[in-house]
């Protein structure tokens, strides 16, 4: 919920109060450098306790419920036909009313059994947007991705509120170009994460749900952020500003034949589902699982988390849930616009996103100005953002890199996880390292792991600017 106060200011209001909490580490300057040098300049590999706020992913870093945690205690720990199976099973149909219901461990293992399955050498996957484990599946089994989002979704500075959309004319000339034979299927991910979590409106969804019938290909929709796509639907398109969101993300899910998602976002939950009501799509993936994931009524999930998932699916439909983490990213994107930091508007879910190559345009795309730009931050805040960038792209066939449309530090807010005061905390180290943004300089690689490098990969700086970074804070009473 959001509230206008008497100064004029609009601030979000949780709708829920805290009661356990953990204890984070405000490591010293030196201790700082020090973690990132080791880490090679990589966020992914700094340690947990080196980190004041952790703002690396929303992905199973969301604060769970007391219903969530409770339920956990009557998991059903049988191997086959247990009964937390079912309890999933009802809220699936309940909540997507779908019937068929595949777990898996998390979205990626999802995305490697419809690529198993769907892709052929030599295919195509028509999406919006890609993500990056999803390309990377597509790509194991011979597939391409084709990328069809609107020309305004690779602008960062924007007042389009659906930046996520697919472009319908480009749709149906890559039908006509490529022929519906060489199409796996088309997908939908809401929202679009590596753009800065855009959504698509649902207009859009519905005309290129049409097109797909038109064809006869299969619709598939990346549902790891339904809830905050349906409330970014329910709060910015024309018609819908009445209806729940249980009912948006019902009428969503009508237009597809398929979807999957990782639990760890809006279920709040660690683990991964595919859902159907197409028996023929269900037969054709449900002999991988025993194979790649686990049985069928657990698929690489603990019975705890599919008890989990089972109520985060009921929860994730209350608007105050829906909109818990979209609204505090709407205050922490202002509160750096209104401090003169570059960052992607409007604001979109899963975090707030820097543009990197307006906040440090002085460094080439190929010495990962998104990556240097996020191992800064933690330098000056102790707090752990993410690449999303050239970095997070993989080289192409001949070993060249491939820049990518945007550079973007991701700074991601959990749901349920951080507080006004923590998000004014980051905003306020992001706008003074603005100010010092000529210190930081691009980087090189030490370690290049050949696939989803951005993960495990390591650099160091070209010329030692860390160190002059570091005597910048030092100087400065007020942050050092």
């Amino acid at each position: 919920m959001e509230v206008r106060l008497a100064d004029g200011r609009t601030i979000p209001v949780e709708m829920h109060k805290i009661k356990i909490v953990q204890q984070t580490y405000f490591l010293n300057i030196d201790d700082r450098i020090t973690a990132i040098r080791e880490a090679g300049f990589n966020t992914f590999l700094l340690q947990s306790r080196d980190i004041f706020l952790d703002m690396l992913t929303d992905s199973g870093t969301n604060a769970m419920s007391d219903n969530q945690q409770s339920a956990m205690l009557r998991a059903d720990d049988a191997y086959a036909g247990s009964e937390s199976f079912v309890r999933l099973q009802e809220a699936v149909r309940d909540i997507f009313q779908m019937r068929y219901v595949i777990p898996a461990h998390q979205g990626r293992a999802c995305e490697h059994l419809l690529s198993r399955v769907f892709v052929k050498p030599g295919d195509v996957v028509i999406t919006n947007y890609h993500f990056t484990t999803t390309k990377a599946h597509i790509n194991i089994y011979g597939g391409e991705v084709v990328e069809l989002i609107h020309d305004e979704g690779r602008i960062t500075t924007s007042t389009n509120p659906f930046k996520g959309n697919l472009d319908i004319k480009l749709l149906e000339k890559a039908i006509a170009e490529y022929g519906k034979s060489k199409i796996s299927y088309i997908r939908m991910e809401a929202t679009t994460n590596l753009i800065g979590g855009q959504p698509f409106s649902m207009e859009n969804l519905k005309a290129v749900s049409k097109i797909a019938k038109k064809h006869d290909i299969m619709l598939m929709m990346d549902c790891s952020l339904i809830t905050e796509n349906a409330y970014f639907i329910k709060t910015r398109e024309s018609g819908f500003a009445n209806k729940s969101i249980l009912d948006i993300v019902q009428e969503m899910l009508r237009q597809v034949d398929l979807i999957y998602m990782s639990g760890r976002k809006s279920t709040m939950a660690r683990g991964g589902m595919i859902c159907t009501n197409n028996h023929e799509l269900y037969h054709k993936i449900l002999p991988q699982v025993p194979v790649f994931e686990g049985f069928i009524t657990y698929g690489g999930m603990s019975t705890k988390e599919i008890e989990s998932m089972a109520v985060g699916m009921r929860e994730m439909v209350d608007v105050n849930v829906a909109g818990s983490g979209a609204e505090m990213i709407n205050f922490f994107v202002h509160k750096l616009e209104s401090l003169g930091v570059p960052v992607v508007t409007p604001p979109g879910g899963l975090g707030c996103h820097v543009d990197a190559m307006k906040f440090v345009p002085h460094i080439p795309q190929l010495e990962y100005p998104s990556c240097a730009l996020a191992a800064a931050f933690y330098i000056v805040s102790g707090c752990r953002g993410m690449e999303r960038g050239t970095l997070s792209m993989d080289r192409d066939e001949q070993g060249n890199e491939v820049p990518s449309d945007m550079e973007l530090l991701r700074l991601a807010v959990p749901r349920r996880t951080f507080t006004m005061s923590q998000m004014e905390f980051a905003a306020d180290r992001l706008a003074w390292l603005y100010e010092h943004r000529d210190l930081i300089h691009g980087l090189r690689w030490v370690e290049e792991p050949p696939v989803l490098r951005f993960f495990i990969g390591k650099l160091e700086s070209i010329d030692g600017w860390e160190t002059r970074l570091m005597d910048a804070v030092r100087a400065d009473s007020r942050i050092n």
